[in-house]
């Protein structure tokens, strides 16, 4: 017995004894029964075709601790009320995993789905519009329109519009130029990196927001057109502006569609965001750009401000239009 205890104690790293070793061992199986615990981050609901029920689509992540990412599936169901006013979910066999998927939007009438798919280097982000049963749409925005989408939850912000022919959402503004310099100094003009016997400066550096957002950019507001692929940035909005959660606020047939979004101001200091979150905050609204009518691009209506709808208080997030879009909702 005496023998066996000393290979044993041998086999042990140094400075852990028998006991450490059982606690590691139960509070590794602890912390993987935890992470196998899938979440639902995202949910939406739409009117079942055949008018009994409803329909639900489900993001839902799980932690892949050797990758140190979370894998992320989606999941749908039936929603149907019986006869006791009870409610029932038909639940589909397999959730399905979206591999190299950054974010997904269903439109809102279910009959579409927004798949971007960010790029982890200069390539350009990719847009995918999903039909029932096909790829439809697939484009490819270049790093000379903006950066990678916005997915974190905070300044991230997706929304279609009424038709389903518009999206908004916020992104990485574009990357200023750098100055390029060679042998004989500066050097004017466009350069490639690829350029033999030349090297690009780092530019003027810029305040980030810190936390998960060190490096990127300052967040803008983008608007896609899937019928023609073309996007446009929506102007007027000052840099001191970092903007998120962007809705498309209620219109009309002939009138002009607006955007609602939530703005926060860096003056003076960034100072951290994600667990920042108390930091001052508005709502706004702001005019969509206009595809179809490509001379009023310049208009100065167009590069209007936005208008601060919350001037009154201090914090207002999480923009929401309910009750047959009649009513503004959102969270101080």
């Amino acid at each position: 017995m005496d023998g066996s205890k000393a290979v044993l104690e041998k086999e042990l790293p140094h400075g852990i004894d028998a006991a450490m070793e059982e606690e590691y061992e139960s509070q590794s199986k602890l912390l993987k029964e935890f992470t196998s615990i899938p979440s639902i981050d995202k949910a939406w609901t739409f009117e079942s075709q055949t008018g009994n029920g409803s329909q639900a689509m489900f993001s839902i992540s799980q932690a892949n601790l050797l990758a140190n990412k979370r894998r992320k599936f989606i999941l749908s169901a039936n929603i149907s009320k019986q006869k006791d006013n009870s409610v029932n979910f038909q639940w589909a066999p397999f959730p399905m995993e979206m591999t190299g998927v950054s974010t997904i939007v269903p439109s809102p009438s279910g009959s579409k789905l927004l798949v971007v798919r960010n790029s982890e280097n200069e390539s350009p982000t990719q847009f995918e519009i999903w039909g029932p049963f096909e790829l439809e749409k697939e484009f490819h925005i270049p790093q000379s329109i903006h950066g990678s989408v916005y997915t974190d939850g905070w300044f991230e912000g997706i929304s279609w519009n009424a038709d389903e022919t518009l999206i908004a959402y916020v992104a990485e503004e574009v990357t200023p130029p750098k100055p390029s310099f060679t042998s004989g100094g500066y050097k004017k003009g466009a350069m490639t990196d690829k350029d033999c016997g030349s090297w690009k400066g780092l530019g003027d550096w810029e305040e980030d927001w810190g936390e998960t957002y060190a490096g990127k950019r300052r967040p803008a507001l983008f608007v896609l057109n899937i019928n023609s692929g073309k996007v446009q940035p929506v102007l007027g909005i000052k840099r001191s502006l970092s903007v998120g959660q962007v809705v498309w606020a209620p219109s009309t047939q002939g009138t002009h569609q607006y955007l609602v979004f939530v703005g926060w101001l860096s003056d003076p200091r960034k100072l951290g965001m994600k667990y920042c979150y108390n930091r001052p905050c508005a709502l706004y609204a702001i005019r969509a750009p206009i595809f179809n009518k490509p001379e009023l691009k310049e208009s100065p209506i167009e590069e209007a401000p936005p208008l601060n709808l919350t001037q009154s208080i201090s914090s207002a997030f999480c923009p929401l239009f309910r009750y047959s879009a009649f009513l503004l909702c959102f969270n101080l």
